[in-house]
């Protein structure tokens, strides 16, 4: 049983620091609002995957993953999202700030449910979940006891490493507290999330 989840927190650690829409999403609030805005971005994208674990458990994620309307319908509201999000970040960055103003723009949206309907929308996790997460369960548990036990190590690896995250950018704070530096960063990010939402979009599953 012990290999087994040595097995399952190497596996889903590495999927865990993988850069992907959560990372651009908490770089976009630490950008726009500091880094207590970005934790509790954070807090919405583990309640996200606890939504998904409590789905997956109740055997719906897989109902949903099976039905390619419903699929399609969440996947095109998820990628819209994250497009929103990107779009929103780049027309941030248009802001002029007065000479000597370093302060972030106001970020538009509750951090929290930022980061919550971020994940909700996001069909992939629900795939995740039903298709790796049983090759990962320890084989002496209960299937529904093994996969609550699993999601939660992936919710407590997500906490762990994106609120490091904010606290490395956090302490690159003179850095970042350039204007143009922001600037550029916020452009960056922008792209990178209407990137990740067209490529959700058109993506095969």
């Amino acid at each position: 049983m012990l290999s087994h989840l040595a097995a399952a927190f190497g596996v889903l650690g590495l999927l865990t620091v993988v850069p992907g829409p959560d990372t651009a999403i908490v770089t976009r609030r630490v950008l726009a609002a500091g880094p207590g805005d970005a934790l509790r971005t954070v807090g919405g994208i583990a309640t996200g995957l606890l939504l998904w674990g409590a789905l997956t458990v109740a055997g719906l994620a897989a109902v949903l993953a099976a039905s390619p309307p419903a699929y399609l319908a969440v996947k095109l509201c998820g990628a819209g999202y994250l497009v929103f999000l990107g779009g929103q970040a780049l027309w941030q960055t248009r802001t002029r700030h007065a000479p000597g103003d370093v302060s972030p723009p106001a970020a538009a949206g509750h951090p929290w449910r930022t980061g919550l309907l971020a994940n909700a929308l996001n069909p992939k996790i629900a795939v995740f979940y039903t298709g790796l997460l049983p090759t990962l369960a320890p084989p002496r548990l209960p299937a529904a006891w093994a996969m609550t036990l699993l999601v939660l190590v992936h919710v407590v690896l997500t906490l762990v490493w994106l609120g490091t995250y904010v606290f490395l950018l956090a302490k690159a704070g003179p850095l970042l507290d350039r204007p143009r530096t922001r600037r550029a960063l916020g452009r960056v990010t922008g792209a990178v999330l209407i990137g990740f939402g067209l490529a959700v979009a058109t993506s095969a599953t």
